[in-house]
């Protein structure tokens, strides 16, 4: 049996952009965590499943975290992406975003570690 964890996920509304190919969608972000972030779905929606996708959240005018991220679910006009690349300073950031929204900084150092582990 294998133990999936469940990141914390904060709702936080930021502008943001999902692209694909020559498609860019501006966005409204639901939610996101550590690993992955939560969508209302756009309208047209033409992604591809199977293709990754880029996600670039805008924090402010000069800071964005951007991620590599696939397509986990489409449920009831959401759309779930699961992080499978960010580079540092976005997980800096999101790190930064994460610590200040969780008042637990235990629980922010194990979904770290899990993080590192997966």
């Amino acid at each position: 049996m294998s133990e999936r964890r469940r990141f914390v996920r904060i709702e936080f509304h930021a502008r943001t952009e999902l692209s694909q190919g020559a498609f860019i969608w501006p966005v409204k972000l639901l939610d996101l965590s550590l690993k992955g972030l939560l969508i209302e779905k756009p309208e047209p929606w033409l992604g591809n499943p199977e293709e990754p996708f880029m996600a670039d959240i805008h924090l402010s005018n000069e800071v964005h975290v951007q991620m590599e991220v696939r397509l986990a679910h489409d449920d009831h006009g959401h759309l779930g992406f699961v992080c499978e690349h960010i580079d540092l300073d976005s997980i800096a950031h999101l790190r930064r975003l994460v610590e200040l929204n969780l008042a637990d900084h235990d629980e922010l150092e194990r979904e770290l570690a899990a993080l590192i582990q997966i």
